[in-house]
């Protein structure tokens, strides 16, 4: 189960709105087929390990990492696959909470006399798909917040100088993450600002990068940035009020970017609830934050943060640096979000610690 937890990953970033899943077959000890969601959401992971086991499935166990689905779609019921196949034993690591599978797959599988064992592994295989479970549970992705700070938690010196605060080691993997959600969300001043690409620029990962998203109110990023001037090239949606200028509008359709017009929050800002509910209508599972202060202010502030990753360098700002999370009006600690850790890793010098609120 291990190894195909390890082969799910694999499809985080290229698979939605489908759920990454990895399967392991094995007779007597032995590995003999393997597969992974893939691209685009198919092949599922099933009928990949199948293919390379060939005969070998007979008698087999599959180690899913996901409950294999019964439901007739573009692709045929992986449990009828795993029977036809002649699989003795199936070991499960979750239930696929999606309504048209939700045990069904399970019961399949039992009803042709497969040995079904469930909850092996389970955590970890709810953290690799909880983008997917988000979508169905809430309607929205699972939102991570990424953060670059120094160890007094800000962002950029009091006149804005951020480049780099953190070294080569945590940018490479920054790009990493990108390459593992489904889209990338900054704000306006970020790409007015900063002019960034939004992509992976990774060896053999640029074609895994992800959509870009912007939440500018008023459409204030210029016509000749990259990520507008690039929109035809990569998918990038723009997220802003209904009522924004319908001529300014108009050009930035032309230029080949996608609205998500909403209404207004209380304080004239887009209503980042009804954004993300949109994304999440499109099949985005997996949102990457990379906006500055204010924005993340917003999305802590709405409770729809869900993870950090937050990157830490052995620097001080000062209090007149640039804060990571703007103001949000918290009198006491009690009232304070609670984040529970789930690591730490080295990152020459940077320290990658990932989060995840708690419930």
């Amino acid at each position: 189960m291990t190894a195909a937890l390890a082969l799910a990953a694999r499809g985080l970033g290229r698979v939605c709105p489908n759920p990454a899943v990895g399967c392991v077959i094995a007779h007597d000890d032995r590995v003999v087929g393997r597969g992974w969601t893939q691209a685009g959401g198919r092949p599922h992971a099933e009928t990949e390990a199948i293919g390379r086991a060939g005969q070998a499935c007979r008698g087999a166990t599959a180690y899913v990492t996901l409950e294999p689905c019964s439901h007739h779609g573009k692709t045929a019921p992986c449990a009828d696959a795993l029977i036809a196949a002649g699989i003795a034993r199936a070991v499960v690591a979750v239930v696929d909470p999606d309504l048209r599978v939700s045990g069904s797959g399970l019961d399949r599988l039992r009803a042709a006399g497969v040995v079904v064992e469930l909850g092996l592994m389970a955590q970890a295989a709810e953290e690799i798909n909880a983008g997917f479970f988000s979508r169905l549970a809430r309607g929205r992705p699972l939102v991570t917040l990424k953060v670059a700070t120094t160890l007094d938690g800000r962002i950029a010196t009091q006149n804005g100088s951020s480049r780099w605060i953190t070294g080569e080691a945590a940018r490479r993997r920054a790009h990493l993450l990108r390459s593992q959600h489904d889209a990338v969300m900054v704000g306006a001043d970020t790409t007015i600002y900063d002019d960034p690409e939004l992509t992976c620029r990774l060896a053999g990962l640029d074609s895994f990068s992800p959509v870009r998203i912007v939440a500018d109110t008023h459409l204030r990023t210029p016509l000749t940035h990259k990520v507008v001037a690039t929109a035809k090239a990569q998918p990038t949606w723009f997220v802003t009020l209904e009522r924004t200028n319908a001529d300014r509008k108009r050009a930035y359709r032309r230029a080949g970017v996608d609205l998500i017009e909403v209404d207004a929050d209380p304080v004239g800002r887009p209503d980042l609830g009804a954004a993300l509910l949109e994304i999440g209508r499109r099949g985005i599972t997996r949102l990457l934050v990379e906006g500055g202060g204010g924005l993340a202010a917003v999305l802590v502030a709405a409770n729809a943060v869900d993870r950090l990753a937050w990157f830490r360098a052995g620097k001080v700002a000062g209090g007149d640096g640039r804060a990571a999370i703007l103001p949000l009006g918290i009198r006491t600690v009690a009232a304070m979000p609670l984040f529970r850790r789930l690591g730490a890793v080295d990152m020459a010098g940077d320290v990658l610690e990932t989060y995840a609120i708690q419930p």
